[in-house]
């Protein structure tokens, strides 16, 4: 799956455009490797996302083969850190 959509789905970042446009950016790492939106997100990959006032880092839990429900979207990832800079 790309990884912009997998924000999406995850809710992570809410809309796909903007999740493009923060990994062409530069902000986003998947395995602590500069990402593209169009890469391919695997289980067990570690994406990191800086935010510009907030760095968010998380495992990969699942995969679905269709778009999830809120409930659902919560389990598509482990947080790892969330750390908010004022």
């Amino acid at each position: 799956m790309r990884i912009d959509l997998f924000l999406k789905w995850s809710r992570v970042i809410l809309r796909r455009t903007l999740a493009k446009e923060t990994c062409d950016a530069g902000r986003v790492k998947v395995n602590d490797v500069e990402a593209r939106a169009g890469r391919a997100v695997h289980v067990g990959d570690v994406i990191e996302i800086e935010f510009p006032r907030r760095r968010f880092k998380f495992r990969v839990r699942s995969i679905p083969g269709h778009a999830p429900g809120k409930e659902l979207s919560r389990e598509m990832i482990e947080i790892l850190e969330d750390r908010r800079s004022d």
